[in-house]
């Protein structure tokens, strides 16, 4: 029982078997998957005249004389940015004249940097020239919770005085 091997005829058989069975589908559970996003590239011998908008990866080692819109933004040693900078995460190596708006900066050694920076976090290498303001960008704080009402008190009333007898009106 445990001692056949297996022959030729069967190994054939068996591939043939796998290649006539329908592959399944991938089940519709509403979550698709993402494949991992390939960063564009703007090269070095390229210039942009305008702005740049989308939601994925951008690494820039061109020019770019226009406002840049991203989700997460990398700046190679030869990109060079001249316009307001807005994205997730901004990773600078090049030279940018224009203000930077992210949640997460980082400038390397190698990076130019005048305009002021917005973020929540910044980190910057020794080497790096960096000519504005730093300003830390805070969410607001959540809105207090509402204290729980509370029950409708008893207004209390004044006693009314009777209309037969007017009241008196002291005397200065």
């Amino acid at each position: 029982m445990f001692s056949k091997q297996p022959t030729k005829s069967d190994l054939t058989n068996k591939t043939a078997m796998r290649m006539d069975t329908p592959m399944l589908a991938p089940s519709d559970s509403g979550q698709a998957r993402k494949a991992p996003s390939v960063a564009s590239l703007i090269s070095e011998n390229l210039t942009i005249e305008g702005g740049i908008t989308g939601e994925g990866e951008l690494h820039i080692d061109g020019i770019v004389r226009g406002d840049v819109r991203i989700g997460k933004l990398t700046i190679g040693d030869t990109g060079h940015v001249e316009g307001s900078i807005f994205a997730e995460a901004v990773e600078a190596r090049g030279r940018v004249i224009g203000a930077i708006t992210a949640k997460q900066v980082r400038l390397y050694g190698t990076c130019y940097i005048d305009g002021d920076i917005t973020h929540e976090q910044l980190a910057m290498e020794t080497g790096a020239f960096f000519q504005g303001r730093s300003l830390k960008f805070q969410r607001p704080p959540a809105p207090p919770a509402e204290a729980p009402a509370k029950p409708a008190q008893a207004v209390l009333e004044a006693p009314v005085a009777s209309s037969a007898a007017p009241e008196a009106k002291p005397a200065y």
